[in-house]
């Protein structure tokens, strides 16, 4: 079965959590505190495998996590880092972010590597809190947590050229003529129900054509096929538009035109913004065929290339034509859009522990990161960095803890009495 969009959740590894711990040997009196810090936990990163064509694997498959990381040890003993997810793609697939819509990354290229989700910090064990003053200290920090988040996968066909047309127009016949591809064929509609893809040889040059099926009207409200393979069209070149010009399946050819336009259109601009040509199949079926495609171009405007993918005949003039046109054309090139990431939006959190001397002291990642951007040496700094934790919540969850006024609090190396 093809499956071109479907929904994961992810989770990166939680840190791992530092341990309390003293050193303890014969003869060696109060050896000090040697608690290791935790390990960090994996990342979760996406990557492009080639021989991947349909996101099949992640249908029923929906929940990806890295390893936690391990929790520290004694003798300063470092918890081992979780080991990272790599979660493989079809090279075209578009990673959005559910909850918001927007772009994470557009796995493109082959090579395509990204870092969706990082590893949660390790805590820092009970050596990393000694101080001139604090000798002993008999708290540790736990592991930075990460939340799990849901993504949506979306499968873009990477080709120069897309074929659209009605069902039963002869697309997928054509395909196998201008390329080596092997498309199912048959007599009725919606044979193709994926994306078939094939490489035009052309002198020592090749280009990516893409029959794409399942539009009929209405598709852009989701009538038939629907929208299920529109987005495949979104990152082609150019559009060849295939025309059954003998009528022979009763439809009126121009009419099915128009139809097929302004589902492009209803779609979305970009789609009815990109160069197209008109190629008029099934010529064979028709005694004055040269006169029908004259009075077709006349119709549209456009110029118009007859073919019989049944019998070969036009296909080099159609090769021809399609190469001219690509060679104005830029290349391809990934979707532009502004990058979404969760690196900003790692959660906060923080711990109040007590020392042995009754003072209070707060630790965790909000502290770590606001420590990185905080001299907090500096008074007017500092003061930020207080403000800070008010407006977080820190100084009321002290006096929920039992803290009052002028109780010791310890934040980093720094002391300070809690004030109102």
């Amino acid at each position: 079965m093809f499956i071109d969009r479907t929904n994961i959740f992810i989770k990166a590894g939680d840190g791992g959590d530092g341990i309390v711990s003293f050193h303890r040997e014969k003869y060696i009196a109060f050896g000090g505190p040697d608690g290791g810090d935790g390990g960090n936990g994996g990342s979760v990163y996406f990557a492009v495998k080639n021989d991947m064509s349909s996101l099949m694997d992640y249908k029923l498959s929906k929940h990806f996590r890295a390893e936690n990381g391990k929790n520290g040890g004694p003798d300063f003993c470092r918890g081992k880092n979780g080991k990272d997810l790599i979660i493989y793609l079809p090279q075209g697939t578009v990673i959005k972010d559910k909850e918001t819509g927007r772009i994470i990354a557009d796995m493109f290229h082959k090579d395509d590597k990204v870092l969706v989700l990082k590893g949660g910090l390790g805590g820092k064990g009970n050596a990393r809190f000694k101080t001139a003053v604090r000798k002993a200290p008999h708290f540790s920090q736990s592991g930075e947590k990460v939340k799990e988040r849901e993504v949506l996968l979306e499968l873009k066909t990477i080709a120069d050229v897309g074929l659209v047309g009605f069902p039963n127009v002869g697309k997928s016949t054509l395909l196998s003529v201008l390329t080596n591809a092997k498309p199912k064929i048959a007599n009725y509609h919606f044979t193709t129900l994926s994306p078939n893809i094939g490489i035009i040889k052309y002198y020592d040059d090749s280009m990516v054509i893409a029959d794409i099926p399942g539009l009929i009207e209405g598709a852009s409200q989701g009538a038939g096929l629907g929208t299920d393979f529109l987005r495949h069209i979104e990152r082609v070149r150019l559009i060849v538009h295939v025309i059954d010009l003998s009528g022979s399946e009763g439809r009126n050819p121009y009419d099915d035109y128009l139809k097929i336009n302004e589902e492009l259109k209803n779609y979305s601009e970009k789609l009815a913004s990109l160069p197209m040509m008109v190629c008029a199949n099934k010529c064979d079926l028709m005694e004055d065929f040269e006169k029908a495609v004259k009075d077709f171009s006349e119709k549209t405007g456009k110029e118009v290339i007859p073919v019989s993918a049944a019998t070969v005949k036009g296909i080099k003039e159609l090769k021809d034509e399609i190469y001219k046109e690509l060679k104005k054309l830029p290349p391809l090139a990934p979707e532009e859009f502004e990058p979404f990431s969760y690196e900003d939006e790692s959660e906060e959190y923080y711990e109040i522990l007590r020392d042995d001397d009754g003072s209070f002291v707060v630790v965790g990642s909000l502290i770590d990161k606001l420590a990185r951007n905080i001299v907090l040496s500096d008074y007017e700094s500092f003061a930020h960095f207080q403000k800070v934790l008010k407006d977080k919540g820190v100084i009321k969850a002290l006096y929920k803890q039992g803290a009052k006024n002028g109780d010791t609090v310890k934040i980093e190396d720094i002391e300070f009495e809690l004030v109102d």
